[in-house]
This record gives structure tokens, sequence and C-alpha cells, in this order.
């Protein structure tokens, strides 16, 4: 059994060798896609079949088949520019989320505010009484309590 797998695991790395496989636009593709797929089957268990439900399924269904032809793709640099469009994206419109959940995480132990000038978001820890804070861009200086 053990030599059975061992084949298996050397065939499939031998059929990916020199094809793209699997970066984060591929992962992000395949979480997106469980969670059409669960969703689509929610809806048409609580429902019946519904409109939603079956195009949530074909979406889901059409961004498989895409994951998986960009997976064996031979064809990487186009791939790659894929995956840094993807990428420039993500820093631009998953980055507040990615604060947000930060600043949700560390909000027991720290202060959030703003400078009133420049409107800087900066932290300090809580516990520390008044404290003078002179901020980093503008150079302001004002008292804040924490």
């Amino acid at each position: 059994m053990r030599n059975f797998m061992n084949n298996l695991r050397n065939n499939f790395a031998r059929f990916m060798y020199g094809r793209y496989g699997l970066d984060q636009m591929g992962r992000f593709m395949s979480n997106s896609l469980m969670v059409m797929l669960i969703t689509s089957l929610v809806l048409s268990l609580i429902f019946g079949p519904t409109v939603v439900g079956q195009v949530l399924y074909y979406i889901s269904l059409g961004l498989l088949i895409w994951m998986y032809f960009r997976m064996f793709s031979k064809n990487i640099y186009k791939r790659q520019m894929e995956n840094v469009k993807f990428l420039e994206l993500q820093r631009k419109y998953g980055g507040t989320f990615v604060k947000k959940w930060a600043h949700l995480k560390q909000r027991k132990t720290h202060v959030f505010f703003k400078c009133p000038s420049c409107k800087l978001k900066m932290r300090t820890p809580k516990g520390q009484g008044e404290k003078h804070v002179t901020c980093p861009k503008c150079g302001t200086q004002f008292t804040k309590r924490t």
C-alpha cells in the first residue's frame, strides 16, 4: 500500500512538472467556489430549486474549470501575470478588511485614535493614563487619555 502511494505521488509530480500549479489566486478561487457551492446547496435544501441557487452552482462550476485550467497550464508567465494582477487588487481592496480585523483583535489591549489635523490612525497600549502624543506624519502634538 505504501509503495502504491509513493508511485501515485511520483506519477502526479511527474505530470505536474512544467505546469503552473496552485497560487494565491487559485486558493482564493477554491475557497470562493466552496462557499458558493455550500450556499447553493443550503438554498436548494431550504427553498427547493431556486434560480439563485442554480446561478451560484453554475458560477462555481465555471470557477472550478477556470481554476483547474490555470493549475494545469504550461504557460507559466501568463499565469504569473494573472496572479500579480490579483494580488494588486487584493492589496488595494482587501487591505481594509485586514486592517479592520487587526483593529478588532487589538481593541482589548490598545487604544486607537486619529490625529486631529491629518487624521492618521495611531494606537497606544491601554492603561497608561494621560499621554502626550506627537503625530509621526505631520508633527502635531496633542494629549490623549489611554
